[in-house]
């Protein structure tokens, strides 16, 4: 891949749920290896934006490039093998299954059975608390162990692309902090990341750029940091 060929390009995007208009007209490009963040009010429509991505929704008008490939019209089950996964708002990890068959279940898209041993192993290094709770319901863990698990969950496919929708949502600053620490590092390893989180200030502290959402439509985008200092980001939105 040249460098100058993103992983992932959106073009004029639009998505309708019902009669309301959810995204209008979107443009975004992420890059390999950078950590994208979309900010913006609740109902703005980032959720959404990932959706579509994933091919959970519905793709009114646009298109939606990656690695080059149209994958517009695709099937949600048909992008996960291409390199994207998306760890959802609300976790919905498998709560009658333990913590090791949650991250079976996220290879489901492979056959690589050593591979898979040792990716599963690689989560347990990222996230100890999972090693102590392998054989653990998953619905008997924590808010932020349940976090930690739907991410692990969604790195088992071997993504090259990371949708993450609100990872720090409800839980305390300690494990916000943990939780953050771990898509630092995941960045070193080569993952591309967007990111969606409703703490607005340390979202874009973890980006390389940003895209700011008002009402389905961009309004702003630039370098984390510009993003950080504009006065009407911080106005709106970093409190």
């Amino acid at each position: 891949m040249q460098a100058s060929e993103p992983l992932l390009e959106v073009k004029g995007l639009s998505v309708n749920y019902g009669g309301i208009q959810a995204l209008q007209s979107l443009d975004l490009r992420i890059d390999p290896g950078e950590v994208i963040t979309l900010i913006g009010a609740n109902g703005a429509g980032k959720s959404t934006t990932l959706r579509a991505i994933s091919r959970m929704v519905k793709v009114r008008a646009g298109q939606i490039r990656y690695i080059g490939q149209d994958i517009t019209r695709r099937r949600a089950h048909e992008v996960v093998p291409l390199g994207i996964a998306h760890s959802p708002e609300g976790r919905r990890v498998l709560s009658r299954q333990t913590v090791l068959d949650n991250l079976i279940l996220g290879a489901y898209t492979r056959s690589d059975r050593l591979g898979i041993k040792s990716d599963i192993e690689q989560q347990f290094l990222n996230f100890p608390r999972l090693a102590e709770r392998r054989n653990q319901l998953a619905g008997t863990l924590s808010g932020g162990e349940q976090q930690m698990l739907a991410i692990a969950r969604a790195l088992m496919s071997r993504p090259k692309l990371l949708l993450l929708d609100e990872p720090s949502l409800g839980l305390a600053p300690a494990i916000v902090r943990e939780i953050f620490g771990i898509i630092q590092t995941l960045r070193t390893t080569g993952v591309t990341i967007l990111l969606v989180e409703q703490n607005a200030r340390l979202a874009l502290q973890h980006a390389d750029r940003g895209y700011v959402l008002d009402a389905g439509q961009i309004t702003l985008t630039g370098p984390a940091s510009l993003l950080l200092d504009n006065e009407g980001v911080r106005q709106a939105y970093l409190g």
